[in-house]
């Protein structure tokens, strides 16, 4: 079972950026697909980003062109960078295991004023 802690997340202005990180327990991390997820008020959970552990990547429509998922397999950490941030990315983000979902962590707030 991997341990995952998000953290990065805070309040940011529409137009601005934040760098997500989750640092992931477990040797299993760097054999492993890992994904971004996120929770809107009110909303289910959907998947925003992932990337395989050969660095392909895959980007959610609403977020395309404005994130950039990267990770360090020797740190054992995923990245989310968020720029262009809109108030409608405004949410709870976690990084699980793709497309294999392990434990959710507490996840990071990310709240975009207009």
């Amino acid at each position: 079972q991997v341990q995952l802690v998000e953290s990065g997340g805070g309040l940011v202005q529409a137009g601005g950026s934040l760098r997500l990180s989750c640092a992931a327990s477990g040797s299993i991390f760097s054999i492993s697909g890992m994904g971004w997820y996120r929770q809107a008020p009110g909303q289910q959970r959907v998947l925003v980003a992932t990337i395989t552990r050969g660095g392909n990547t895959y980007y959610a429509d609403s977020v395309k062109g404005r994130f950039t998922i990267s990770r360090d397999n020797a740190k054992n950490t995923v990245y989310l960078q968020m720029d262009s941030l809109k108030p409608d990315d405004t949410a709870v983000y976690y990084c699980n295991k793709y497309p294999n979902l392990d434990s959710w962590g507490q996840g990071t707030q990310v709240t975009v004023s207009s």
